[in-house]
């Protein structure tokens, strides 16, 4: 006993249909030159691997010359640990000297 959906005929049949080449000699822009390429075609694109290749490089460059943040948070704060560095070395004189006059004021 075999059971035949009425359904199934038409889809079938579509599929069908779909799937022919057309016998009207147009086979859909696929001429006898179809996928093949020229030399001219080959060097361009050699040529654009090329321009890509250098365009990577100089972007890897420019990109490790790119700060880690930029937070402006972050950059006070390191300008100021720098500043403390050299606050102290550059007091030092000063304060020599200060007590160089407090002796010599303090002797007269």
């Amino acid at each position: 006993m075999t059971f035949v959906l009425p359904v199934a005929a038409p889809v079938a049949t579509t599929a069908l249909v779909l799937a022919q080449q057309p016998g009207n000699g147009d086979n859909g822009g696929q001429g006898e030159d179809f996928g093949k390429s020229s030399p001219v075609g080959f060097l361009l694109l050699l040529v654009f691997l090329v321009a890509v290749a250098f365009l990577v490089r100089s972007m890897t460059k420019h990109l490790k010359r790119v700060p880690a943040s930029f937070d402006p948070a972050d950059e006070e704060q390191a300008s100021a640990e720098g500043e403390q560095a050299t606050e102290p070395e550059a007091e030092e004189p000063k304060v020599k000297a200060a007590t160089a006059k407090q002796e010599k004021s303090e002797s007269s």
